[in-house]
């Protein structure tokens, strides 16, 4: 009011005192200025300034002037023509605003469902959803509370403790109403979640009020949301029971495989000894011998399978301590010297590489895993070459041998649990899980192990392993 009227005294003594202008002249400015407060104050604002507007013509600019006497009969008909000019003009300012700010608002609100419907999609599966949804709702829609009731569970998830005000039963009442309920008074909004025509829970919301539209979508958006996720789990345990059936076929082959060629021996050799009581001590020997060997051919694959089981549950415990790589060449072509016999090993690494933050004993399982797949499948008068570099981070270990390559589709598939080469998969005594405890191990370390190969050209495997935040000595 106090703007409306310094506008009029401004305008009035502008045109009474210093400017020489006609009466239209006064009107229309007065108009103007009875527009623009309609439209930032109101119709209740303007209403009062169109009177007043009014009285302040008649009294400065109308004849006879000092006095509220109009004299003309026209003059009657230009004060009447002014005041519901300037009413009119107020009334439909007034209305522009309000539209144009419910407009704004709309827009906010829709902006907001965008933002939360964005936010739907990070939750991994249902319940994580359920209890991230009160949350979202209050922080996109500056709320001040927020709970949902899930039907499919029976359970109510709220965005806070502080949510008390909006009532269970209440919650669980709107799960069977057809429209939104908004409660002005109290400052609460219901909507019921529905999926179709099929309700499947309610929302409710306080601190804020939202219109009619934004409450309808929300419940779509948090219906869909529900539902997509609940596909996303159903697919996931499927494509799990997928995984665990090819897992479990590859363990069947695997054990068809590997435990019968084993059995079948020490079967064969045992069915020989208890057959023929007069073997010469040369041939009964000779039985034990396989016996023994292959029992601890099967001893192996056991072993194999629980430390690959302990590896993929996360329960192996390393002993980390800074050791040189040499230590750890060392060490493997120790355990590894009755295996590679009379083969060429070449042992290429340059002075002052940094020590690396490994547990010894792992660490020279990875590089024996890839001496022993080297030795395997190369011929015995070509050498395998061990070498190291420096990488910042980390030191490079590489393992070449020149053996017949491997292609590209099989590089990704070698390090699959009980996978062997197309080629070698019945030659030779592997059991298929040297490679995938070798990654298994690199990975523990926080390194990698990689391949890279070219058919009839050879293949280098290469891991990393963390260089050790502690200066150590290299000897």
């Amino acid at each position: 009011m106090a703007v409306a009227a310094f506008l009029l005294a401004i305008l009035t003594c502008a045109y009474s005192r210093v400017l020489q202008v006609n009466q239209t002249t006064v009107a229309l400015s007065f108009l103007l200025a009875i527009l623009a407060v309609s439209a930032v104050w109101g119709m209740v604002v303007s209403v009062c300034m169109s009177v007043t507007a009014m009285l302040l013509f008649n009294y400065f600019f109308l004849p006879p002037i000092g006095t509220f006497t109009v004299s003309d009969p026209q003059n009657w008909v230009a004060l009447g023509a002014f005041l519901t000019t300037s009413i009119t003009g107020s009334q439909l300012s007034a209305r522009i605003r309000k539209e144009a700010n419910a407009s704004d608002s709309r827009r906010r609100e829709v902006e907001r469902l965008y933002a939360f419907s964005q936010r739907l999609l990070e939750a991994g599966n249902v319940l994580e959803l359920l209890n991230t949804i009160p949350r979202r709702i209050v922080d996109a829609f500056e709320a001040g509370a927020a709970a949902l009731f899930a039907a499919g569970e029976g359970e109510i998830y709220r965005s806070g403790p502080d949510t008390v005000q909006i009532g269970s039963e209440q919650l669980k009442a709107t799960t069977a109403r057809e429209e939104p309920t908004i409660d002005s008074e109290r400052g609460l909004c219901f909507v019921t979640v529905r999926m179709g025509v099929r309700p499947i829970g309610s929302l409710g919301i306080s601190g804020v009020l939202l219109s009619r539209q934004t409450l309808e979508a929300l419940g779509t958006l948090i219906a869909i949301a529900m539902e997509r996720a609940r596909a996303i789990e159903g697919l996931t345990k499927t494509e799990a029971a997928k995984e665990n059936e090819k897992l479990k076929s590859a363990l069947l082959d695997s054990i068809t495989h590997d435990l019968r060629t084993p059995l079948t021996s020490i079967k064969a050799s045992v069915t020989g000894l208890l057959s023929d009581e007069n073997l010469s001590e040369g041939h009964r020997r000779e039985l034990l011998t396989i016996i023994n060997e292959e029992s601890d051919r099967l001893n192996q694959l056991v072993e194999e399978a629980g430390e690959m089981a302990q590896l993929d549950a996360g329960e192996v415990e390393l002993s980390l301590r800074p050791h040189s790589v040499r230590e750890v060449v060392e060490a493997a072509l120790e355990q590894c010297k009755n295996i590679l016999g009379e083969r060429r090993i070449e042992v290429r690494m340059p002075e002052g590489l940094p020590p690396v933050q490994v547990d010894l004993a792992r660490a020279k399982e990875v590089l024996v895993r890839l001496l022993e797949n080297a030795n395997q499948y190369s011929p015995k008068s070509e050498p395998i070459v061990i070498s190291a570099e420096n990488e910042g981070k980390c030191v490079i270990t590489s393992v070449a041998d020149r053996g017949p390559g491997i292609d590209d589709l099989e590089q990704v598939l070698i390090f699959d649990k009980f996978y062997r080469g197309r080629e070698r998969r019945f030659e030779g005594s592997g059991t298929g899980m040297g490679l995938p405890i070798a990654r298994a191990l690199a990975e523990a370390h926080g390194g990698t192990l990689g391949v890279t190969s070219q058919l009839g050209h050879g293949s280098v495997f290469h891991f990393t392993l963390p260089v050790s935040p502690v200066v150590k000595k290299v000897r």
